[in-house]
């Protein structure tokens, strides 16, 4: 069952209280849909990134990529464009990190969410 009102109001409000809403956040998106997984067993600072997109009941499409780095092993959610997942499965092999900081670190001020560097 979709959320689109809860959805969006829960967007509004990570400016708000970062911490907790991008907790809440990574919980919606992960109940909305499977996403689609890409491990970096080799790499050190990525350890995998999960591609999310959810769309609401007025057919809004939003897509996001959850990080988990090896350092911390922690997540992180970052809103991305509809075109990230095929970017970073084109160059992560070769590098995950270099991937994320082309491909996924540019979003970072979408939601606010990801470590600072």
């Amino acid at each position: 069952m979709k959320k689109p009102i809860f959805f969006v109001m829960l967007l509004f409000w990570i400016g708000s209280n970062a911490q907790s809403s991008c907790s809440d956040l990574m919980a919606m998106v992960k109940s909305q849909d499977y996403g689609y997984t890409y491990y970096s067993y080799d790499s050190d600072a990525i350890s995998k990134v999960t591609f999310y997109e959810v769309s609401d009941d007025s057919f809004n499409r939003y897509y996001f990529a959850l990080v988990q780095f090896t350092s911390s092993y922690k997540e992180y959610i970052y809103q991305v464009g509809p075109r990230t997942k095929f970017n970073y499965s084109m160059d992560y092999m070769d590098s995950a990190g270099k991937a994320f900081w082309k491909y996924i670190q540019p979003y970072n001020e979408n939601l606010n969410c990801g470590p600072d560097f």
